[in-house]
Order: C-alpha cells, then structure tokens, then sequence
C-alpha cells in the first residue's frame, strides 16, 4: 500500500509485518497528514526513512523521534497528539524542554534494550516507583512516544499475574491503553478489573445540615428514653462543632498562604550559597545529548557530581579544568539517572540560544563564597531552600549589567579579588 503526495517532506518505507507489530509506528502512520508523509508499505521491506532534504535514516528510534519532531515541521508534537510532550519546537528555549527530550530518548532507549531481557522485574519495579507522583514517563500533560513504547513491551512480555503487584504501572498502562484506542490500536488486555467506585460526596461546609429528629422513648421506659435524647443532643453538638470547623478551614488556609509569600519575599540573594570552584572532571552524558556530566571542587573534602546542560555552547575540553561559579545549596536530584548536587551558574539571553559561565576573578579561592554588596546572611539549608521555593524567589533579580557583572537588584557580586563576571561579558542576561 503507498499514499503520496507531491509535497511531502518524508518518505517512510516499512514492512507490512513490522508495522503491525509495532503501536508506535501506527500511531504515528495514523495520526500524520498523507500530505507531509508519504507511507510505503511492503511484504519485505526494511524500515527507513528519507526527508525530502535527502537525509536518510534507518535506526527505529531515530525515525520516530524525527518524524514526531523537525522532520514533520513539528506537527506532531502539537495539539492534540504532542508525540515528544510539546517540547521539540521550543527545546532551545528552557533547558527543562531540552532534558524532557532528553528523558524520552532515555526511556525510549531502556524500551529497547529491555526487548532481550528474559525478565523485567526490576524495570517494573523502577517504572511504578518512577510514576508514583507522575502521570507520564517524562514530564507531559499527554502519553509521548516513550510512554507507548514501553506499554507495548510490558504488556506484550509481563504476564497479568506480574502486572497485578503494581498499582502505578497499571493506573498508567490504562490511561496509555485509552489512548491508543483511540485510534484503533489495540495492546494486549492483561489488566486486573478495578471495581468502580461509588458517587463521591462532597462536604464544604456551608451545606445546611438537616438534624436527625429526636425519638420519643416509649412508655413505660423513661430512663431508656433520657438516654437516648442525651445521645441525640450529643450528636447534634458534635455536627455544629465540625460544620463551624469546616467554614474556619478555607480562611485558614488563606491565612497560611500568605504568611508564606509574605515570608518568600523577605528573602534575599545572600540565602543562596554561591561559590567559586573549578571542573576537576568532564564527560558526555551516555543517555542525553544536550548533558554534561562533571565532578566540581567547591571547596569541600570531596568533589561534587553536577549535571549541566552545556554540550550546545561548549566541548568538554573547553570546561575540563575551568574555574566556575556554583550554586551549593540545591537538594540532589536525579537528572536522566544522574545524581546531580548543584548548578553551574551561567548567563544567557532570552532566547537562550546563547549562554556562557559565569567565572570568578583569577585569584578567588576556589570555595569562597559570592557576596553582594551591602547584603550579608548566612546561606539557608538545602531543604529549606527547597521547600519555600527560595531560588525561584531570588533568581528573576539575579542579572548582568551592562558590563557583564553579575548583580542582584543592582548590588555588585563581590569575592576577595572582585566581581564576576560572563566569560565574555554578556550584557543585560538572565544568570541562572
């Protein structure tokens, strides 16, 4: 079967058999308009891909990741399929976009390797602690190629009976499922049955509350009767207390909400642990592409793992033994497996398709902290800094000047032998 179109930007050439074993790729053949991609199917063709530029690919992953994303002008990955989370056509503005594609790749790779395994166990085990507090594999408000790929293959290898012990994987295998049918693919059903629950009843507090009426106590038994209006009137004062409880609630919790903005703005830049230090060790991350790995000297006994999303502004020998700026006192967190302790400081412009590092003056000390003029204050705790959301408070004031100085409302970054500065003096950017 072929559909053409003169006008197409992509050819995809693929074995009848091959697609019919594959979700992905029939969700895509469906979902794409014949006017962009022309699909050539056969009985022993082998899957490729060319663009109307004349560039060809073979390696499946490859293929669906440029079809979802530039190859197709990223109609794809727009509403209502957004195949790559909404984040191919904006992936230069945000390093969050750039680690979500990042993510996919990882997860589309692990789908892959996983398709040799005898068992997948620990891949069970990983997926329904990864989905706990997510409803998607990568950061998306819809399944992206990655959830589809890995559903294919844990249906198509787990039996119902492996499946039944993980309730996140399941929830999210369902919502997958609901997806696809859509489009009338079908994944294997290995789901257990959830019984459906009852109507919800919701209680707000301002509902008049209609009383149980009182019970007269028969004749003859007037204790019995005493007693049951004592348990009555108990009752009913119980049920005011909790309606007068439940109207105090919302105001409550407004209350609390604005002691804590009002107690966010009261932070400044000194709650940040800013300090010099210089990249000891650099190396590409194995599974995301715009990722460096380093190890950084701040100062401590040991150096710290930090990820950076530097590999579209610099090589790895342009960072190997140079002197930076960090930002200490972040919690550490995974990036794409990555245990990472901090951040590289840089400046960039709006756009962010221009970013250089922040960098101390030759003879600061390498784990000497960054003050700001006329501000002092000991650096807050890691999970503090965290919980009150303190760098997200701070960052949008922390800027260059015109000559290249990192500031903060103004006041001049100071160590021991000066300011710091962008590598090359960028003015007026975002330092981040």
């Amino acid at each position: 079967m072929k559909v053409a179109s003169a006008a197409a930007l992509a050819t995809l050439t693929v074995s009848v058999q091959e697609i019919n074993a594959d979700p992905l790729l029939q969700l895509i053949v469906k979902v794409a308009s014949p006017l962009q991609l022309t699909v050539t199917k056969s009985k022993k063709a082998t899957l490729s891909l060319e663009l109307v530029s004349g560039t060809r690919l073979a390696q499946r992953n490859a293929i669906v990741r440029c079809l979802c994303g530039m190859g197709l002008h990223n109609a794809l990955d727009g509403y209502p399929n957004a195949l790559l989370g909404g984040h191919s056509a904006v992936v230069h503005s945000s390093p969050s976009h750039g680690i979500a594609i990042a993510s996919i790749t990882s997860w589309m790779s692990v789908a892959d390797h996983s398709k040799t395994e005898s068992s997948l166990d620990s891949l069970l085990k990983q997926v329904d602690s990864h989905l706990e507090t997510r409803a998607f594999l990568t950061p998306s408000a819809s399944m992206t190629v990655a959830d589809v790929d890995m559903a294919a293959l844990l249906l198509k290898k787990c039996s119902a009976d492996e499946l039944r012990g993980y309730a996140n994987v399941q929830r999210w295998l369902r919502v997958v499922s609901a997806g696809l049918s859509k489009h009338d693919i079908k994944l294997p059903d290995k789901l257990t049955a959830v019984p459906a629950p009852g109507a919800p009843v919701f209680f707000y507090g301002t509902e008049e509350v209609e009383m149980p009426k009182k019970r007269q106590a028969p004749q003859g038994n007037a204790n019995k009767g005493k007693q049951a209006n004592a348990g009555n009137q108990g009752q009913n004062q119980g049920q005011k207390q909790a309606q007068k409880q439940k109207q105090k609630q919302p105001q409550q919790n407004q209350k609390k909400k604005q002691q804590q903005q009002q107690q966010a703005a009261t932070f400044d830049v000194s709650a940040l642990d800013i300090r010099v230090a210089k990249i000891v060790k650099v190396w590409a991350h194995p599974d995301a592409e715009k990722l460096f790995c380093e190890e950084i000297d701040v100062g401590e006994e040991m150096p710290r793992q930090i990820a950076s999303g530097l590999r579209p502004f610099y090589k790895d020998e342009e960072l190997l033994n140079r002197r930076v700026i960090v930002l200490c006192n972040l919690k550490s967190r995974k990036l794409v497996g990555f245990p990472s302790h901090g951040m590289v400081m840089c400046a960039s412009n709006a756009d962010h398709t221009k970013v250089e590092c922040m960098e101390p003056p030759a003879n600061a000390k390498i784990g000497e902290r960054v003050e700001f003029e006329g501000i002092s204050g000991d650096p807050e705790p890691e999970n503090k800094v965290a919980k009150k959301k303190i760098f997200e408070s701070v960052a949008p004031d922390l800027k260059t000047n015109a000559e290249g100085v990192c500031v903060w409302k103004g006041a001049m970054s100071k160590t021991s032998d000066g300011p710091i500065k962008a590598s090359k003096g960028m003015p007026d950017a975002q330092v981040a």
